[in-house]
Order: C-alpha cells, then sequence, then structure tokens
C-alpha cells in the first residue's frame, strides 16, 4: 500500500465534495443506508471473523460488545446515515456579515475542513458513522481502523465505496488504510500536505500517541471516567435507576459510568441499596474505606481505581461529605467526558453544573445521554474532550472551519 498516494486521491476530491449541492450528498447518504441493509450478511460474516479472532485473543466482554454488529446494528448504523440526511447542512451557512466604513462588507462562512483523517479500534460502526458526517460536511475522509475489526472495516468500506461510484461520486472521497501495523499509523500521523485535520476514537494510549506524533492537527476524543454523585437531597429510587442504567445498559462505551460518588448524609441508606441493585449485573464494586464500613461484601478500593476508565463490570465507590468535596473529587479524577449530579436541590444542580469541569455535565440523567444521535446529530464523529475548537459530541458543524469573505468596490489600504 502506497500511504502517501492514498491521501493524495483522497485530497484529490475534496474541491469537488466541497461543491455538491445538499440534494445530492443527501440523496447519496440515503443510497449508502440502503446499501449497507442489502448487504448486512456479507458484513456480519466478515464481522464474525473479526469477533472469533477476537475471542482468540482473550479480548474484554466490553471491547467485544463494541465490535460485534448484527442485523439490528446495521439498521441501526443505516438509520444514522439518514438522520444525517435529514439535518440542515451547515456548509454555505453565513455565519456573520458587517459594513466597515470605507464600503467593504465582511462576512464569515462555513467551509468543509478538506480531508479528515480518523484512527479508531474496535468500532465498525464508527466506519460508517465517519463517512456520513463527513460527507455531509463536504469532506473526504481517511480512515484508519484497529486490527480487531479490520474484516467489519473492509467489507462496510466496500459497500460505500461502490455506493459512491454508483452515484457518480469518486470512491476516493472514503478512503480505508487496511495495514494495521504501528508504524504505518505513525507514518498516516504525519500526513499534514494532504490531511486537514485528525480525530483518534479509542484508548487513552491511542490517543496519547496521536497527540504526541502527528503534524497533523488533532482534536482529542477522551477515555470516559464518568461520575455519579448522589447528593444529599437525591431522589433514591431514581438515582438508583440512573446508576443502574449508566453502569450496565453497554460496559464498553466512553459514556458509562464508572465511579459513584454519594453524600455521607445518605451513604447508610444508598449504598445497600445500590450494592443490591447492581448484584444481577455481578458488578465489582470498589469503595473508600467509609464505603466498605456500610457494605463489608465490597472491595476496598485503591487510589488507582479512583481514576480508571474500567470499560468492565467493575465501579468505584467515593463517600464526600459535601458538594465542594464531590465536585473537587470529580473535577481530579474525571477524564472531562460527562458527570451526572442526582440532587433535588437547586442550588446544588447549579452549583454542580458550574463548577464540574466536563464536556457534559447532567442533572437527575444518565450519563448514556451523551451521544450524538441522542444529541440529535444523526451520529457523531466523536466526543471531544478538549477545549478548542469542538467539545463534546461532534456532529456536522465541528467538522466545519469557516472563511472570511470580503466584498469591495475598489478599496485600498492607504
Amino acid at each position: 500500500m502506497d500511504l502517501e498516494l492514498l491521501c493524495k486521491n483522497a485530497c484529490s476530491t475534496k474541491v469537488f465534495l466541497g461543491k455538491l449541492s445538499t440534494g445530492k450528498k443527501n440523496s447519496v447518504l440515503l443510497s449508502v443506508a440502503d446499501a449497507l441493509c442489502k448487504n448486512a450478511e456479507t458484513i456480519i460474516a466478515a464481522n464474525a471473523i473479526d469477533l472469533e479472532n477476537g475471542k482468540k485473543n482473550n479480548m474484554s466482554e466490553g471491547l467485544l460488545d463494541r465490535l460485534m454488529l448484527n442485523e439490528a446494528r446495521i439498521e441501526d448504523i443505516a438509520v444514522g446515515l439518514k438522520k444525517v440526511a435529514d439535518l440542515p447542512d451547515p456548509i454555505g451557512e453565513v455565519l456573520e456579515m458587517t459594513r466597515r466604513p470605507n464600503g467593504m462588507t465582511i462576512g464569515k462562512k462555513r467551509v468543509p475542513m478538506g480531508v479528515i483523517g480518523i484512527i479508531y479500534e474496535a468500532r465498525p460502526n464508527v466506519t460508517s458513522d465517519a463517512f456520513g458526517l463527513c460527507f455531509k460536511t463536504g469532506n473526504a475522509v481517511i480512515l484508519k481502523g484497529g486490527s480487531d475489526a479490520i474484516n467489519s472495516n473492509k467489507a462496510i468500506v466496500q459497500v460505500i465505496r461502490q455506493a459512491l461510484v454508483e452515484n457518480d461520486i469518486p470512491a476516493d472521497a472514503l478512503q480505508l488504510i487496511e495495514s494495521t501495523d504501528r508504524e504505518t499509523t505513525t507514518k498516516f500521523m504525519r500526513m499534514n500536505q494532504y490531511v486537514d485535520l485528525l480525530i483518534p476514537r479509542g484508548s487513552a494510549g491511542l490517543i496519547k500517541a496521536t497527540v504526541e506524533n502527528a503534524t497533523i492537527p488533532v482534536i482529542e476524543t477522551g477515555t470516559g471516567n464518568c461520575h455519579i454523585y448522589v447528593d444529599k437531597s437525591a431522589d433514591l429510587d431514581m438515582a438508583l435507576k440512573i446508576l443502574v442504567n449508566a453502569k450496565t445498559q453497554r460496559i464498553g462505551v466512553c459514556n458509562a459510568c464508572e465511579s459513584l460518588v454519594i453524600h455521607k448524609d445518605i451513604i447508610n441508606e444508598f449504598l445497600p441499596k445500590a450494592v443490591e441493585a447492581l448484584k444481577p449485573f455481578n458488578v465489582d464494586i470498589r469503595g473508600d474505606e467509609s464505603a466498605v464500613a456500610v457494605c463489608s461484601d465490597i472491595n476496598k478500593a485503591t487510589d488507582e481505581d479512583f481514576y480508571k476508565e474500567y470499560l468492565d463490570y467493575i465501579i468505584s465507590v467515593k463517600t464526600v461529605e459535601t458538594i465542594d468535596e464531590a465536585i473537587l473529587h470529580i473535577n481530579e479524577h474525571n477524564t472531562k467526558h460527562s458527570e451526572t449530579i442526582v440532587t433535588n436541590d437547586y442550588n446544588s444542580s447549579n452549583k454542580f453544573l458550574d463548577e464540574v469541569d466536563a464536556a457534559c455535565v447532567y442533572v437527575n440523567a444518565s450519563t448514556r445521554f451523551t451521544d450524538g444521535f441522542e444529541f440529535g446529530f444523526g451520529a457523531e464523529i466523536g466526543i471531544s474532550t478538549q477545549k478548542l475548537h469542538a467539545r463534546g459530541p461532534m456532529g456536522l458543524k465541528e467538522l466545519t472551519t469557516s472563511k472570511y469573505i470580503i466584498y469591495g468596490n475598489g478599496q485600498i489600504r492607504e
């Protein structure tokens, strides 16, 4: 594989893609969605090879869940593309327009990034989501998936590229780097001559390696050490429902709850109920000294536990005396992803919203809602945990940039 040629070919399509009408982009997205459903059997067969390899390599249950595709999940992927087609097209949107004293009119409008590179691990649904969002925003996309999902990714990309050709779109608008070695990945990170933006999705190690090695501008999509803080005024039944949902609905996702923080005034009542509610899922609960004193059948947490994104049926428990201590603990240990407070106190909810440093901060709701589809974006390219350009679920607008457009009638600078 000639990596530079692959990147160059993707770059050659960006002017064409940037000029596509909204109607054309939408019709192509609908065509791709139909093609994925029609070819579900082929994609599932390829995915079965990846799943078998994952089991042989002792992949965790959470990662196997991320990797697995079935007819329902492929249908969900197709629905995501259809949702993207339904969304307003941000390209060409005029953000502002002002008239200067010298008669010039200066405006700003949204334009495509150009070529977007995405490095990700065992999440084959990202392959389609990334294509859909990038295509709707007039961007070419180069995908570098992990070895764990290579067969699934190849099957999905083959279906999409064929659908592009059938709709008179250059197939090179979507590229998949099929090599899975680290040397190729590192080389890709330095293709800034052709790639305008790089987005890593995956483990903390992948994101760290991308940030440290890339010469292409990077948007960090961080890991998710997400907390639920149960305040002293909380509705405990509500807190239990939120906890069980956030911890157990899907364990291998970045918006799952990994840490439970409980106010000391209600720990004696709430923690035994929480332990009982999590028992059917065999959750390994690791608590501080106060938590262990309340429930002796939970395990003692280490300092490291409070920093961990488990992606497993494991949760840490921290006891706090005040909401200030809860916020301090969360801000010290979190990954700036998603945090929730369960409370009936208006002042506590506002304090939590104002002072917790995270991309998404909730009051009385599960962290599992941090998702492009749930936020109305159709799909997402990732959850940005940084503060420049984009933060939180990244949809269409986050894949655009802007440029100034200036109208004059002969002005020259004195």
